[in-house]
């Protein structure tokens, strides 16, 4: 006598076995053909379609960018798009002679003093650059005045930027912004990345005080949506380290010095990025002007670039750091 099956409401339920699939289901072909599953491009091969410099200082003497034209190297000199410029002599007839499309002219202005710039430039775009070390009596009506202008204004911090006067800058940024509408960009420089000592370790530079303060400060800093973060060379007391050749042997030490360089960079890209989005932040080859050792813009742009990438951003993120989102701001 047969038994008949138990309704589908009586059945027991209990743990099913599921079929498992296996590793290779979730890990891609050996090959780099495939077309599901392409290689990502190595980071040292990611480039921008184009660059803007956006931070280059004409040295005395050198109006036509010379030496900066000498010191770019084959991979940004042929991306260059245009420059963001500095010139010392303030001479606006010698950058009609320039070969390199001229974005903005930077024009100085002093926080601290109530002097101010007699005429702006006419002929080309102008934006604003100051440096700040403390506040003073004058600083929120210069820094209104120049907002108030309606033109980009780069702010290079001279200051060690301690509680109380990070305060007092968040302070200034807040009381010059009032009743001018609308707000122009702000763009500072010497915080990407921010002066460092090389002599301590990577291992210890995360755990301590001075990088969770930038963390912090950076938190704060991109609330005020009018501001964007300049990516320059370092204030390291060190120059830039070179990219060795391919085709040339190099010392190991050149090579130990670049990863070094770059894994630090890596440290301040990351906190910039996740509080201000790669959508501003701004590469310039020139450094801070409190830095006192030069740098090659070739050698910055190739770290600068190699940093950025080695984080697993989309190309779009790259053209926008080094092109697009300084068009949109100094254009």
């Amino acid at each position: 006598m047969s038994i008949p099956p138990s309704p589908p409401g009586g059945r027991r339920k209990g743990p099913r076995s599921l079929p498992k699939l296996p590793l290779s289901a979730f890990t891609p072909p050996n090959s780099g053909t495939s077309e599901k599953f392409p290689l990502a491009p190595s980071p040292s091969t990611v480039h921008p379609e184009n660059v803007i410099d956006a931070n280059v200082v004409a040295q005395d003497g050198d109006d036509s960018l010379s030496r900066w034209k000498s010191e770019a190297g084959p991979h940004l000199s042929s991306r260059i798009g245009g420059v963001v410029l500095s010139l010392s002599g303030g001479d606006e007839q010698s950058l009609s002679k320039l070969d390199v499309p001229v974005v903005s002219v930077m024009v100085p202005f002093s926080l601290e003093s109530s002097d101010r710039p007699a005429s702006l430039p006419t002929s080309y775009p102008v934006s604003l650059t100051t440096v700040f070390t403390r506040v003073t009596s004058n600083s929120v009506e210069n820094l209104r005045w120049a907002l108030q202008q309606g033109r980009p204004i780069d702010i290079d911090i001279h200051a060690d930027l301690t509680d109380d006067v990070f305060e007092s800058f968040e302070d200034l940024l807040s009381k010059s912004m009032d009743n001018v509408s609308p707000v122009p960009p702000i763009i500072l420089s010497n915080l990407l990345p921010p002066p460092n000592d090389l002599e301590l370790p990577i291992v210890k530079l995360m755990n301590h005080p001075v990088y969770r303060r930038f963390q912090a400060q950076i938190a704060a800093l991109s609330l005020f949506p009018q501001i964007s973060i300049k990516y320059l060379p370092p204030s390291w007391d060190v120059e830039t380290p070179p990219t060795p050749s391919v085709m040339v042997a190099s010392p190991i030490d050149e090579n130990k010095q670049k990863k070094e360089w770059k894994r630090r960079i890596k440290m301040y890209l990351g906190p910039v990025m996740e509080a201000f989005g790669y959508q501003r932040i701004i590469f310039g080859s020139s450094p801070s002007a409190s830095c006192k050792v030069p740098s090659k813009a070739g050698y910055w742009y190739e770290i600068a670039r190699e940093s950025f990438a080695e984080l697993g951003v989309e190309q779009e993120a790259v053209d926008a750091v080094f092109w697009t989102t300084a068009k949109k701001v100094y254009a």
